[in-house]
């Protein structure tokens, strides 16, 4: 359960800090940008889902 609990919040954790850093340093416009970070989030959520859904192992 640890292990699952710590990938998870690395999962999240990354996905914050990547969205936070791509919002500052995006070169685009703003509405490129907010597209860009809408598609990279679905994409952590995705992985996410699969993740929560994966039999844990002991």
């Amino acid at each position: 359960m640890a292990k699952t609990g710590n990938t998870i919040i690395a999962l999240a954790a990354g996905a914050a800090l990547g969205a936070i850093a791509g919002i500052l340093y995006a070169p685009e416009s703003g509405k490129k940008t907010r597209k860009k970070l809408k598609k990279k989030l679905l994409k952590q959520k995705i992985l996410l889902q699969k993740v929560l859904k994966e039999p844990m192992n002991k």
